[in-house]
């Protein structure tokens, strides 16, 4: 009996080192955020430090003329940056899921955008779009597209654009491969049964295929949307979030008001996208936890 009863905190030990270090790295930093986003806390001066109340958030809604314009700039690149990673990355994973020569090396190849890190991204498409030696100045001059090499990332009308590009690039082979995982737990009795009734590629699609995986495009969307919400590496490697403010997303601003050492208010920026991504996170949490229970 003494052992049965012991049995009960076996469970939350094992667990322990994994909850200590989430309250370690996760929860302490983000309270630490929330009651430094209510100060003046400038790192140059750290003496000067001033309880301001709603002092910096007032002052992020009415006075900064760039957080608004940064908040558009924002769901410009989760739209069309998430969009189409979510497309390209579907048709990949309808290709991959078929078997064709040389299927496996495909596959393996098409992971390395996603297994790159952001800074090196960032970096190689900055490289790619430079208006003097660039990779893709060169194959459109060639191809009698330009007439002289263009600077992509110094446009404003083009910075953005760009960035989408690179963003997509990375995210391609994350729901390729999630996509990939989730057709081929589709049954294939379904498909055989729809080709006897002779339904078109189109109708095996549209009733077949996403019904079936319906739950995994809705979990891997609303992943994505926070973790390119969130991004700062790929953008601040290509642009600084430049030029005049054309790629500055509000992970951007937030790293740049940061980087001037006004952590006061950067970190009252930085609870204001926690809110906002609450908005995603929240329906994803709730779904998790359906999931589990069902």
């Amino acid at each position: 009996m003494k052992v049965k009863q012991g049995h009960w905190i076996w469970p939350y030990l094992l667990i322990a080192p994994a909850l200590l270090t989430m309250l370690c790295v996760v929860f302490i930093p983000v309270v630490q955020a929330i009651v430094t986003s209510f100060r003046y806390y400038d790192l140059r001066y750290p003496g000067k430090t001033q309880f301001l109340g709603l002092g910096n958030y007032i002052e992020i809604f009415t006075q900064d003329p760039q957080f608004w314009p940064s908040i558009f700039r924002t769901l410009v690149w989760v739209v069309f940056g998430v969009g189409l990673q979510f497309l390209f990355g579907f048709i990949l994973a309808l290709i991959l899921n078929r078997k064709f020569f040389g299927c496996g090396v495909v596959r393996a190849l098409s992971m390395v955008p996603w297994v790159t890190p952001g800074v090196l991204i960032g970096l190689m498409w900055r490289w790619l779009y430079d208006g003097n030696y660039g990779v893709i100045n060169d194959v459109l001059i060639r191809l009698g597209i330009l007439e002289h090499g263009i600077s992509f990332l110094s446009r404003h009308e083009a910075a953005m654009p760009a960035a989408v590009v690179s963003v997509v690039w990375q995210g391609i082979p994350f729901f390729a491969l999630m996509l990939l995982a989730a057709l081929q737990g589709v049954s294939s009795d379904m498909y055989e049964a729809a080709d006897i009734d002779g339904a078109s590629g189109a109708q095996k699609l549209f009733y077949i295929t996403i019904p079936s995986i319906k739950n995994t495009l809705f979990v891997t969307v609303l992943l994505r949307i926070i973790w390119v919400a969130n991004s700062v590496d790929i953008i601040q490697n290509m642009t600084a979030g430049g030029p005049a403010y054309a790629t500055q997303t509000l992970s951007i601003y937030v790293y740049q008001k940061a980087h001037v050492l006004n952590l006061g208010y950067a970190s009252a920026m930085s609870v204001i996208l926690a809110v906002l991504l609450l908005v995603v996170a929240v329906p994803y949490l709730r779904f998790t936890f359906q999931s589990e229970r069902s």
